[in-house]
């Protein structure tokens, strides 16, 4: 059946795009008519960037989010055979890079009303082989950092910070939560470098080590250098080529510029959507607890009753709203379950899951279009909840 929304001239409204201007193409011609397209300075000054805005006293840029989650487990010390805890409520990149180098995954289960890591899971999940735990900032809410200090003692907190450039936990910045945390850069992300990910650390040894990770493991040793000669290198550990190329960093120092207007645009939709659809019953809204101001990567709603889910997803769908759902936890893919992962380990995760739609959330949303999203919502809610 044809859609009657586009038929009437209404395109469809997706959950998420990027907003690149007039500025950032600039930027990227720039790059393209000088004479570095990668290993050039434009990836040092958007690293230089990234610390300004984060906190941190280093940022190492990589070509994805994934190959940034792989360099800091590597950077952090995880080895085949040991184990890292993490949310199953997160996109797969999250434990796969922990498979790439050998290790296994543990997963605890979430707080209901974030949908973030419980700290006591967490600690429960804790093994003799445990590395370190990975938070997750789901949807742009920050973790519970110093709950989740509080609960592992000793072990140490990465974060996959992903979803949550921009946001704050009790007035500290994401960047600075954790040992290390890794960023994206993927075009639905706050800002983008069209792929592109990184690591932000205020540990110099993680910093290096996950800046050698990212060129095949090769360094060079100015003392090496005066002995043998300007062109020695050395590999040191099996690395991988990760590099971000001039051409994306210039298109991410250009987006950082606008990140404060990007946060405060994804805030107020937040606001609006929280105001206009709190009179639905069939659904639950995000509620932020008090000592974050979340990023709002995503804004996802749940229905009440699991069974409908489909139903409401589908009719928005028909609608022309572009909805998704996020995440099928990661233990639940054909993969995993080989592994010997099985459903109902963690059911709080699970229960989110089976009841969320991710609703358009992304700063170049007009405010018809976002009074267009709204209509919509309710609309669906009446025909299916």
């Amino acid at each position: 059946m044809p859609d009657a929304s586009r038929d009437a001239g209404n395109p469809v409204i997706p959950y998420g795009r990027q907003w690149v201007d007039d500025d950032d193409i600039a930027a990227v011609a720039e790059v393209l008519a000088g004479d570095f397209l990668t290993t050039g300075a434009a990836v040092s000054e958007f690293e230089r960037r990234l610390c300004d805005v984060t906190g941190a006293a280093d940022a190492v840029a990589l070509s994805s989010g994934t190959a940034a989650l792989h360099a800091m487990y590597q950077a952090a010390g995880l080895e085949a055979g040991d184990e890292i805890v993490t949310s199953p409520l997160t996109f797969a990149g999250t434990a796969n890079a922990a498979l790439y180098l050998g290790a296994a995954v543990r997963f605890a289960d979430v707080s209901a009303d974030t949908g973030n890591i419980d700290p006591d899971a967490a600690a429960a999940a804790v093994g003799p082989r445990t590395r370190f735990v990975v938070a997750i900032d789901f949807g742009g809410h920050p973790a519970d950092y110093d709950a989740l200090a509080s609960a592992l003692g000793s072990t140490p907190v990465l974060a996959d910070a992903a979803h949550s450039l921009g946001a704050t936990y009790k007035g500290r910045a994401v960047g600075t939560l954790a040992v290390a945390s890794e960023l994206s850069f993927h075009p639905v992300k706050l800002v983008t470098t069209g792929e592109g990910g990184a690591v932000v650390t205020s540990d110099r040894s993680i910093a290096d080590r996950a800046r050698a990770f990212r060129t095949h493991g090769i360094v060079r040793d100015e003392a090496r250098q005066r002995d043998e000669g300007a062109w020695w290198n050395e590999q040191v550990v099996l690395g991988f080529n990760y590099r971000l190329t001039d051409i994306q960093a210039a298109l991410g120092s250009s987006q950082l510029l606008r990140m404060s207007a990007f946060l405060a645009r994804r805030r107020a939709i937040a606001a609006r959507y929280g105001a206009a659809l709190a009179d639905i019953e069939g659904l639950e809204l995000p509620s932020p607890r008090p000592e974050t101001e979340p990023a709002w990567h995503l804004y996802p709603v749940r229905v009440r009753e699991a069974s409908r889910r489909r139903a409401f997803f589908d009719a928005l769908r028909r609608l022309g709203l572009g909805v998704q759902v996020h995440y099928i936890p990661v233990y639940w893919h054909p993969w995993y379950r080989e592994l010997g992962y099985e459903r109902g380990m963690c059911p709080v995760a699970e229960d989110i899951y089976s009841r969320s739609v991710s609703i358009p959330m992304y700063p170049k949303l007009t405010d018809a279009e976002l009074d267009r999203s709204i209509e919509l919502v309710h609309e669906a809610a009446r025909a299916t909840l």
